[in-house]
This record gives structure tokens, sequence and C-alpha cells, in this order.
């Protein structure tokens, strides 16, 4: 028996030929009361009817159609023995209907159990993925805050756990932001959401890993899994295996342990891959502020190695926590008066409230002051986690650097008074276990089996932080450099710290560092030697280091060896490396031969170069192949590239193309294209066209295109116009718009101001505009100020000034401190600096085999 859809069309070749069309789609359409183009598509066997009734009535047009034509007793058609009134009777149609119903929920039958068993085995191949890892997601409520990396709070009077082991969570005040954050949750993990990553920042001790669990508790379903991969090795492995469907959750605790070792990048680019995935997927990460800047700080191509991780954080939603209750101290209050903990934190008078829970401040008091006989060898221990910590190592240090590292922390009649067993009584002092809380030193968990990693230690989290502020001008001694290079492993790690040593002018411990490195498998190590060679003028040497640092996969070093060779005049063997890296994938070495050349005045081949940048992709080049037709007279091709730079994406090539105009006489064109920023509010394309046409001496111009920014409440430009003047050296004009600049809130313009009386010999005005900038937040203010003082012969003031600006972090005044301090070598090097920028002791470079 023919199916439906075949019967179907035998109706409508009917319908066409022996009927002549009759009735009409239209008409039946409204006859059985559905769309006008659905009859013709049954009749074609395009769609098949979900309702007897409505085919009923369709087929009943065609009957009567047929009867009055007098040919419901003829053939249908030559092929088959039916008639017309056969084929269009109910009872058949009926029948046929029920056929295909019963077809249909065969069919949908089978098609769900192959869905069914198409899911169950996609669930069981995911369940296998995730058994074999040693950090598999699990049901989210299945983890425990103090799992998920949360701090133990201070017990409090009256605590049951006072004077036992357990974990201590206080009472949760909530806070401004955790309103956002729960919003950001909610929506993430809705059906159909996007992947998103939630970045939430702090410093150490400030709550974010509670906030976040908080948040986690409030808004994620009890259906989401949560994976929590210990180390960057485990995360990737988790991401590897394709072990996070949609409705997980991924926590990253301290995300810089992730994003800022050395397989940070690669952690980077899976990640962004997965987030490119089916949702809703919710990534939660904490992040110091310091992390946060170091891997989102833009940096040159050559030198950039967190552009995967900046790429990946750039799209994250970020929540910031303030490091106190200042503005919440009514609702912790209230808090207090039902829990212990919160009570003792209350009590002790501070609006740093999780860092009380968190025993922070005894942290800090147990380090500064070392009782007993073996608190100066516990406090050399910490001392060297911290500058371990502070100069770039990551992770769990060893215990043998630490001991070896000790030696150097201690007075030579500590060291003289050191027993046999110094560092274990060392190690238990900075082991000790403060207000049942924590440890200055703590174990590290193992992170594949049970218990502790034998032989190594971990920091405190506050101590991090804190070592990190209030040892930040302190050099290390030659024996911690000696034992980082004997007993620390990581290449990361051993770079970071040839890196510190190198600024702090240690540049013998720096090649030895920068040597360790490069044998662990390094290849920026070997970068950095060569650059230190190229400035010692060996410049045989510095070629084989930045050689055999590409041969061990890094071109970026084919780029340090090319600018070399640029200094050196020897522009065609440059032109070779150029074209040798953008072969080896990086597009952007043909601009650079393009800008070598341009600079050598070879106008000819550098328009070669960028053509050649221009057909691989590069369309930045189509900027300065504007400017040289520029600067060549030739207008209208300047004009077309840089519309053709604009139109390939490049904002800042209209800019440049209304400077042209304005420069070449095209006013109309400038004005039309001025006035279209002005009306969409662009006010920063105004100020960028005014400060490109300031540079090029059109000062008249330039104001009135600030001044037009400043009316439609742009404030930048009253500093920018002034740093014009200031330029130009019309002081007054300046100072002028320094001064409105100032009102409308703008520190660093109060600084400049202040700068400007100095000038003028107006030293209390300017001592007063310092102060103000200073109150304001401007931390160079008070370096400004003490070298006033100092200038005035007030040589006492002005070291307790340089002091204060030291301890903001202005390493200017450090170098000021030092000099005052009669310039003495012991004075520089208390800084981890020198009175001429060496070292006084002789040294010799380590060569890299």
């Amino acid at each position: 028996m023919e199916d439906l859809s075949s019967q179907l069309r035998r109706v409508g070749a009917l319908k066409r030929h022996r009927l002549g069309g009759e009735p009409s789609d239209r008409r039946l359409a409204r006859t059985a009361g559905v769309s006008h183009g659905t009859p013709g598509a049954w009749l074609d066997g395009r769609q098949l009817p979900q309702r007897i009734d409505t085919l009923l009535a369709v087929l009943g047009g065609i009957r009567a159609e047929a009867a009055r034509r007098g040919l419901l007793a003829t053939r249908v058609d030559a092929s088959g023995e039916d008639t017309v009134a056969e084929l269009l009777d109910e009872r058949r149609w009926r029948a046929a209907f029920e056929t295909e119903r019963a077809h249909r929920s065969e069919r949908s039958r089978r098609d769900a159990e192959g869905r069914q068993a198409q899911a169950a085995s996609e669930r069981d191949a995911l369940r296998a993925r995730q058994a074999a890892l040693t950090d598999r997601p699990r049901p989210v409520r299945s983890w425990s805050a103090g799992r998920l990396g949360v701090h133990p709070a201070i017990p409090g009077r009256g605590h049951a756990g006072a004077h036992g082991a357990a974990f201590v969570l206080p009472r949760y005040v909530p806070r401004r932001h955790d309103v956002r954050l729960h919003r950001l949750l909610a929506a993430a993990v809705t059906d159909g959401a996007d992947p998103v990553l939630v970045v939430v920042q702090g410093s150490s001790c400030t709550g974010k890993s509670r906030t976040a669990y908080e948040a986690l508790q409030e808004a994620v379903p009890d259906s989401f899994d949560l994976a929590f991969p210990g180390d960057a090795d485990s995360l990737l492995a988790v991401l590897a295996a394709d072990a996070l469907p949609p409705r997980s959750v991924l926590w990253l605790n301290e995300a810089q342990h992730h994003l800022a070792g050395p397989q940070g990048e690669a952690v980077a680019a899976a990640l962004q891959r997965r987030l490119d995935g089916d949702g809703p997927l919710l990534v939660i990460a904490t992040l110091w502020p310091e992390y946060a800047e170091a891997l989102t700080r833009p940096a040159p191509h050559f030198e950039d190695v967190h552009r995967h991780a900046r790429a990946l954080l750039a799209q994250a939603q970020w929540v910031d926590l303030p490091r106190t209750f200042a503005e919440d101290l009514d609702a912790a209050r209230a808090g207090a008066a039902w829990d212990p903990s919160l009570a003792e934190a209350v009590a002790a008078g501070s609006c740093e409230l999780t860092q009380v829970l968190a025993a922070a401040p005894d942290l800090v008091r147990h380090f500064e002051q070392p009782a007993g006989p073996h608190g100066p060898y516990g406090n050399a221990l910490i001392s060297a986690a911290m500058d371990a910590h502070r100069l770039g190592v990551l992770g769990p240090l060893p215990l043998a650097f630490l001991e070896a590292a000790a030696a150097g922390y201690l007075t030579d009649g500590e060291r003289a008074a050191a027993g046999p067993d110094w560092c274990g009584h060392a190690l238990a002092r900075a082991r000790t276990l403060i207000k049942h809380t924590t440890s200055p030193l703590q174990d590290v968990p193992h992170p594949t089996g049970m218990g502790k990693l034998p032989g190594t230690a971990r920091l405190a989290d506050y101590l991090q932080h804190y070592g990190r502020r209030a040892r930040r001008f302190l050099c290390p001694p030659d024996s911690f450099w000696n034992a980082a290079r004997e007993h620390l492993t990581a290449p990361e790690g051993l770079l970071r710290l040839g890196d510190a040593a190198q600024k702090r002018a240690r540049y013998f411990h720096a090649a030895q560092l920068y040597g360790a490195a490069a044998d662990a498998g390094e290849p920026y190590a070997l970068i950095r030697l060569g650059h230190m060679r190229e400035e010692a003028l060996d410049i045989e040497e510095a070629e084989r280091l930045y050689r055999l640092a590409a041969g061990a996969g890094n071109t970026d070093a084919l780029l340090h060896l090319a600018s070399m060779w640029e200094d050196a005049w020897m522009w065609e063997e440059t032109e070779q490396l150029y074209l040798q890296v953008a072969a080896a994938g990086d597009p952007d070495a043909l601009a650079y031969a393009g800008l070598m050349w341009e600079s050598a005045g070879e106008p000819d081949r550098a328009w070669a170069a960028y053509e050649r940048a221009l057909r691989s992709g590069d369309t930045d080049v189509l900027i300065p192949m504007a400017r040289m037709r520029w600067n060549e007279g030739r207008v209208q091709e300047a004009a077309d590239l840089y519309r053709q730079a604009y139109d390939a994406g490049n904002a800042d090539a209209l800019n440049q193309l209304v400077c042209l105009w304005e420069e070449t006489g095209q006013q109309e064109e400038a004005d039309r294209q001025l006035r279209l920023f002005a009306d969409a509010g662009n006010t920063g394309a105004l100020l960028g066209v005014a400060f490109m046409l300031g540079r090029a001496g059109n000062r008249e111009r330039a104001e009135q295109l600030y001044a037009q920014a400043a009316s439609a409440g742009d404030d930048r430009a009253w500093f920018l116009l002034a740093a014009m003047w200031k330029r130009a050296g019309d002081l007054k004009k300046a100072e002028s718009c320094f001064r409105r600049a100032a009102a409308a809130g703008d520190v660093t313009a109060l600084r400049l101001l202040a700068g400007l009386r100095e000038a003028a010999l107006d030293p209390t005005e300017a001592e007063r505009l310092y102060w103000q900038a200073a109150n304001a937040g401007d931390e160079k203010a008070l370096a400004c100020m003490a070298r006033l003082q100092e200038a005035a012969g007030n040589r006492e003031r002005a070291e307790q000034l340089y002091r204060m600006a030291a301890d903001t972090g202005a390493e200017a005044a450090v170098m000021s401190l030092a000099r005052l301090r009669n310039g003495s070598e012991e004075a520089y090097m208390q800084y981890g600096l020198t009175s001429d920028g060496t070292v006084s002791e002789p040294w010799e470079w380590p060569l890299v085999p």
C-alpha cells in the first residue's frame, strides 16, 4: 500500500491535471482553517498533515469539484485501477492517516531510544574520562568551604572549636559586591547560557574564596558538578579530557598558580577554547590584584609572555573586593551578636575584619617579634620564603632551599650560636599554629596521593602579601641567590629570580640563575643572557645565545638578534631574519622589516616590505604606508590608505585621516568628520586628533578641538591641552589649563601644577599643591616635596619625606634616600642598589654551553 505522502502527491496531480488546479489552494486553506500555503505543501508531499479533520476538509473540497465535473467514476490515472471516488474516499484516508501515525510513533520511539543510548554512551565515556583524572568533578554540594580554599577563622571566645581542630567558618556578612556576584552566577547557570568566567579580585585575606563560596551556595543548582584542579597540570588534564560538560563549575582558587606558571599560556589557551564551547559552564577564579596586573599588562610582542592569559582575562566578569569593612561595620557588628569569631574580630577595633578572622595580624606579630632562642632562625626561614614569593617563585618551596638561604638572614653571632639541629627547631618555630587557625610555614598536600608532600613547605597567603609590601625595597643576601640556583628547579621561577637579581644589580647571580633556567629548558633565559652579553658589547657571545634560544624553538630570540643587527646597520642580514621569523608564523616581522628600511632611508625597500606584510594579512601596515605617501606629498593615495586601514578595523586611522585633511587645507572634509565625532559623543576621537595636531605644531587648531571636547564634558582635555602648552614653552597657558584639570579632579595635574610653581620660584605654593596632590593619592608628590626640602637645605625633613614616598612604592624615592644618606655603598646595598649602577666586587660571566 502506498504511504500517505505518495497518496497525497496523486491527489495533487489529479487537482492540477484533471481539475485544472481547482479548487485553489487559498480556497482550500479557508475551508480547512489552515494557512494558505499549507494545502499546496500537503499535495506536493513536502509536508504531512498533523490532524485528520483538516486533511479531510481539503480532500472534501477536491471531491466536490470532481463530482461537479462528473469525474468520480473515472480512473485516477493510467498507472492505477482505482477511481477518483476511491482515491478520495474518507475511510481510505482515515486508515492511511492511522498507519502513518503508527509509523511516526515507531520512528519517534526508535529515535528516542537511539538518543537515549547515545546519551548513555556519552555519559559513560564522560564518567570514564573523569574517573581517570586526579581531580575529577563532583556534585557541587559535596564540596566544603575548607576544601575549596576558604581560610579557617579564629575560634573566638566560647567557640566549640576553640581548643580543637574544628574548621571554623564564621557568620557571613554580605556586602555590596555580593549582589553583583550573585547576579552574575545566577545568569550563568540558566539553561542555554554561554560559558562565563568570573574573577573575584582582592588582596590576601580579604574574603575572596569565602565570597565566591557563598555565591556558589546561593546561586548554583544542586545538579551542577564542580571540578577543582590542584595545579596547572591537573587543569590541563581536565580540559584535555573534555571533562567539563554543560552544567559544570570550574573552581580556580588563587588562579595565579594556574596562569602565571610555566604552563600558564597553555592553560589560558585551553580554557579559552572551552569557554568558546557549550554552556552553561561557570568558571570561578580568585586572583590577587598584583597578579591580575602582571597577567593583563600589555607588552611588546617579543616579550609578551602572557598574551593568552591577557586574552582570557579580557573576557572575564570582574568582581572587586574592598580591603576593609569600613562601609559595612554596622552589619558586621549586628552579625557579631550571634558569632563568637566575628565578635572577636569586631572587638579588635580594626576595619580589616577578614584579615583579623584569618589571624593575619597575629601572623605578622609572630614574624616581627621573634620570641625565644629559636625565633631568629624561624624568621630566617620565613624571610627567605617571603623573598622567594615576592620575587616570582610560585608554589611550594623546598625545605633544602630555605635551610641553605637562611644563613644570610642571620647575624654573625646568631650563626655562631646555631646548634646542630638549628633547622629543626627553626621549622618548628615557623610552623607554630597561630590562634588555632594558621601557620607561617604550612605543609603542602600531596598533589596525587594522601598526606603531605615531603621536603616542602608553603608560606601563608597573608605573609606572601605582607612580604611584597614590607620587604619590597630589601635585597636578599647572597645565600638566597645561591640557594635558589642550587635547589630550585622550576624554569619559570628561576627566570623570574634572574630578572629580580638583574634589577637589583646582582648581575653575577642573575647570569647564574639564567643559566640554571636555561639548563632546565627555559629558552627565554638564553635571551636574557644574550641581552646581558649584548650590553657588555660581547656581540659574538650574544649572537650565540640568541641562536641557541631560537634553536630551542623560541623565535623571539631571532627578533632580539635582528634588533642587534639593525643597530649595527646590517640591513640585509636583518631583513633575512625578519623573513625567517615571519615564515615561523609571526606576520608582524614583515612590518618590522618595513620600519627598518624606512628608518634607514630606503623608502622603496620599505614600501616593498610593507606590501609583503599587507599580502600576508597585516592590515596595520596601512598606517605607515599612508604616512609615507603623505610625506611624499601624494595626499590622495595617503587618504585612500587611511580609509583602507579604517575599513580594516583600525579606528585611529580615521583620526589620522582628519589630521591629513587639516594639514592639507581640506577643511570642509575635516570639519564634517569632526562634527560626526562630536554628534556621536566621541570625545576620545576629538582628543586624538587634537593631540596629533598639537604634535605637528598646529596648536591653535588643537586648542579649539580640546575646548570642544571639554565643553562636551571630557575633562581629560584640560590636562592634554596643558601638556601641549608646557611642551611649547607657554607656561602661563599650561598653568591655567593644569588648574582647570586639577579642579576637575586630576591629581596628576595638581602635582604638575606644583612643579610649575616650583619652577617659578614659588616654593610655598608649590609645597601646598604637592601636599594636596599627596593627600589625593599621588604617590610621586611626596618625592617631589622631599626634593623641594632638600633643595632648601632641610635635609632631615627631606629624608623623612623620601621615606614616606618609599613606603608608597616610589622606587625613585629609594634612590634619592640612599644618595641622601651620604651616598654610602652600605646605604645603597640595603635597598639593592649601587651608587654607580654596578657591583663593587669583581665577577665573571658564566657561559651556557
